[in-house]
């Protein structure tokens, strides 16, 4: 991962640029989870998982969201 330390904002605008490629169920879930205050390591990883997801291959969006589906559990 990166070092820069991604903002609430570049996430929401993250997850919006990217939920059409996402299940309706966890894009529901990943703005209900956005409802709360998070650490900077959370909202770092998120970005990071949802960061070019709509390039990612099948195999790696499947891993991708179980690893949305433990952050936000």
């Amino acid at each position: 991962m990166c070092n820069i330390n991604h903002s609430f904002e570049d996430v929401i605008n993250k997850l919006e640029t990217q939920q059409c490629f996402l299940s309706r169920s966890l894009v529901k879930d990943l703005h209900e989870f956005l409802k709360s205050n998070h650490s900077q390591q959370i909202l770092n990883e998120l970005f990071h998982l949802l960061k070019k997801y709509d390039l990612a291959s099948k195999e790696e969006r499947e891993k991708r969201n179980e690893q949305l589906m433990l952050l936000i559990s």
